[in-house]
């Protein structure tokens, strides 16, 4: 991960844990229903590690979430 942009990762992370627990969902749930250990989903959410577009794209349909949600940094 670039460290240029770890701020826009810290608040990516922090969206997809807010739209995880609007959802009900533990971190296993959603790491188990997106094909991802927990570890990964912690890492993400905790902007440990950089994650794909594929992921997101799966967190967003799995969540029914858009994904320009997990992008409006506030």
């Amino acid at each position: 991960m670039n460290n240029t942009h770890r701020d826009e990762y810290v608040k990516l992370g922090l969206n997809i844990a807010y739209y995880r627990k609007l959802k009900n969902l533990s971190q296993m749930q959603l790491a188990e229903k997106i094909d991802i250990s927990r570890t990964h989903m912690s890492r993400i959410e905790n902007c440990d590690c950089a994650v794909s577009l594929d992921v997101i794209f799966d967190i967003s349909k799995t969540l029914d979430i858009p994904v320009h949600k997990f992008f409006e940094f506030r």
